[in-house]
């Protein structure tokens, strides 16, 4: 590959993974297209985009951005996933499409531009955002609840005494 094309596919892969700080990376070698294109629909219907990447631009492409440990850990045949949403429901599609394809091998995730990796395994494992905002919610609204049931219980108490004298 000559240089001018290098740098042209480079500059590529900085405009198209500019801003984004989440990725995982899979090993699809020995997926049939069928397969691979079920992969993909699969993960774009989560707002989602599988990309094969040359490891080595994407290295050139990542040295300054939030994906700079998941470039310097790329190997082998590698593709990149990516998604506007939440990278923990990618994540937890990789693996299940991976239990039913043994041939997708998981590598390495970068969470929100942290500059360690950590395993898709270990990433699917966690709570995303919208169940960590449920359980936040439940917390408070189950003390809330008790509180506002201690507020409102004398005046209801008041309000059924006056009603039975008003009935009498």
């Amino acid at each position: 590959m000559s240089k001018p094309l290098k740098s042209m596919l480079t500059n590529y892969l900085k405009d198209r993974y500019e801003g984004v700080d989440s990725a995982c990376v899979v090993d699809l070698t020995g997926l049939n297209v069928a397969d691979t294109q079920k992969l993909r629909t699969t993960i774009r219907e989560s707002k989602g985009r599988v990309e094969i990447v040359k490891n080595s631009l994407a290295r050139r492409a990542f040295a300054d951005t939030p994906l700079k440990s998941l470039g310097e850990a790329l190997t082998g045949p590698c593709a990149l996933v990516t998604t506007e949403d939440s990278i923990i429901d990618i994540a937890k599609k990789l693996v299940d499409f991976a239990k039913q394809h043994k041939q997708v091998k998981l590598k390495d995730a970068v969470l929100e531009g942290d500059s360690s990796l950590i395993s898709v395994q270990d990433l699917s494992k966690m709570k995303s955002r919208i169940e960590i905002l449920g359980d936040l919610a439940g917390l408070i609204w189950g003390p809330g609840r008790r509180i506002a049931g201690a507020i409102g219980s004398p005046q209801a108490k008041i309000a059924g005494c006056l009603k039975a004298i008003a009935d009498k």
